[in-house]
């Protein structure tokens, strides 16, 4: 797989998986550009500051091709339905959703003018499997899978492929607390059949591939980055 030459917009790249495939991409030769409220301070990287929920349907500085989109902001709320403020579902739509809308919205000219671009997308295995104290992140989460289908039906006759990331438990900053002990970390383990939570490189290699030509087949695919957590029980 290469991403030599292709224009790519990771948002929410400052940590985490978007960070982790932003330095991928940069190795196989990307031009990589990365919206978030923080820079990373990557080498290489052209770097755009961007606060999705206070941003309009436009991102100055885009390039006028973009081969690749790739939606990573994410949020963890998980508390009991019944203490869940009715803004932090709020919050998490304004994230999770209307963020990316946003963000599609922006660079959909972009997508149109590189005749074959990929679109990434982020939901969590809480959105097909109930889960408990998860239903503030699966109601967001699940609406982008809703809003990624209807895309890769909507955008296939322009050659903008849309995929979506299902992943169960990763470890990035985002979690850290989750997984904060060891004991923790054995307790997470357990739950996946694989025998472990997922890391930022498990959710980096697929990105890739849907990034580049090689995924030029797939499209409107929810696809499971989950050691198994929603389809086995071993």
């Amino acid at each position: 797989m290469s991403l030599s030459d292709k224009n790519i917009l990771i948002v929410g790249g400052s940590s985490g998986i978007g960070k982790n495939l932003a330095e991928s991409a940069l190795a196989e030769g990307a031009n990589v550009t990365i919206a978030s409220r923080s820079n990373p301070d990557l080498a290489g990287v052209t770097y755009i500051s961007l606060d999705v929920t206070q941003m309009e349907e436009t991102i100055e500085d885009l390039p006028d091709e973009l081969h690749g989109i790739v939606y990573a902001p994410g949020t963890v709320n998980l508390k009991p339905f019944h203490r869940l403020p009715i803004d932090t579902f709020q919050q998490d739509l304004e994230i999770n959703v209307l963020g990316a809308i946003k963000v599609l919205k922006a660079g959909f000219e972009s997508l149109k003018a590189a005749k074959g671009a990929s679109v990434v997308l982020f939901s969590t295995v809480a959105a097909k499997l109930g889960m408990n104290f998860h239903s503030s992140i699966a109601t967001s989460k699940g609406a982008i899978e809703g809003l990624g289908k209807s895309l890769a039906a909507e955008w296939a006759i322009h050659g903008i492929r849309v995929n979506i990331l299902a992943p169960s438990l990763t470890d990035t900053p985002l979690v850290h607390r989750i997984i904060a002990t060891p004991e923790k970390q054995e307790v997470s383990n357990k739950r996946h059949p694989l025998g472990r939570f997922g890391k930022p490189e498990d959710l980096t290699h697929m990105a890739r591939l849907l990034l580049s030509d090689e995924g030029s087949w797939i499209t409107g695919q929810v696809i499971g980055i989950d050691g198994g957590v929603g389809s086995l029980k071993p």
